[in-house]
Order: C-alpha cells, then sequence, then structure tokens
C-alpha cells in the first residue's frame, strides 16, 4: 500500500476538485471568490471620482521653501541631478532653520490657504445652489 503525503499544516492544504476552493475547512466557489474581487475593486474605483471643479489644497510652506531651494541649489551644484540628493539636502537645511528664516514660507502658505478657504466655501455654496450640475460624464482625472 502506498502511503499518502500528508500536508505540513491543515490549515495549507487545498483542493480544487469540481471548481470548488478548499481552505482551512471553508468551501467557497472559485467563480464567486473572483465575482467578489470584481465588485469590490468597481467599489473602489467609483468611490474615487475626482470632482475637477473643486478647488485643490495649496502646498505647505516646506513645499514653498522646497521651490526656492531647488533653483539655489542647482546653481550651486549643477553636476547633482538625483531627486533623492536634492531632497535630503532641503530636509536638512528645513531642519536647521530657524523660525524666523521660515516666517516668510509660513506667510506664503497662509495666504494661500485663505485663498483655498474662501474658493471651497464659494464652490460648496455653488454646489448647496445647484450651479453646478454633477454630469455623469468622466473626469479626466477618474482612473
Amino acid at each position: 500500500m502506498a502511503k499518502k503525503a500528508k500536508a505540513s499544516s491543515p490549515s495549507a492544504s487545498a483542493s480544487t476538485s469540481s471548481g470548488n476552493l478548499v481552505l482551512r475547512g471553508i468551501k467557497r466557489s472559485v467563480r464567486q471568490t473572483k465575482s467578489r474581487e470584481i465588485t469590490k475593486a468597481k467599489q473602489r474605483k467609483n468611490k474615487h471620482k475626482i470632482d475637477a471643479k473643486k478647488p485643490k489644497k495649496p502646498p505647505t510652506a516646506f513645499f514653498y521653501f522646497l521651490e526656492d531651494f531647488r533653483k539655489d541649489f542647482q546653481e550651486q551644484n549643477p553636476d547633482v541631478k538625483s531627486m533623492r540628493d536634492v531632497g535630503k539636502a532641503c530636509g536638512d537645511k528645513w531642519k536647521t532653520m530657524t523660525y524666523e528664516e521660515k516666517v516668510q514660507y509660513y506667510d506664503i502658505a497662509t495666504e494661500k490657504r485663505a485663498e483655498f478657504d474662501r474658493a471651497t466655501t464659494e464652490y460648496n455654496k455653488k454646489m448647496e445652489s445647484g450651479d453646478y450640475e454633477e454630469t455623469d460624464e468622466e473626469s479626466e482625472y477618474d482612473e
């Protein structure tokens, strides 16, 4: 008589006889599992529709500093092409800066944030009043 090889653990055993998948004592149809995955993917896709008319959040003070720093850093180090190196140098510089040096960037960020807040309230009022009609057309950002 030939002995059957045992699986190393009962949870690792799987059988695909007659289109059923058996894992850990639970039977699931292969078709049911695939259809569930498809519907979950569709739900995630539908959930993330982006309204192109909605105002975008402004960058933080660090990103305004990053713009200025990149220009200066590229002028001083034309041989450095790696964005990783530029980002590291920028982060190190930002950490060593005093609050007084950062204030100009915080001011810019505060102004942009105020503009964003005004645009958002205006957008919300228009949405409530129905000036912006929701269309079924796909936005260029939907994917």
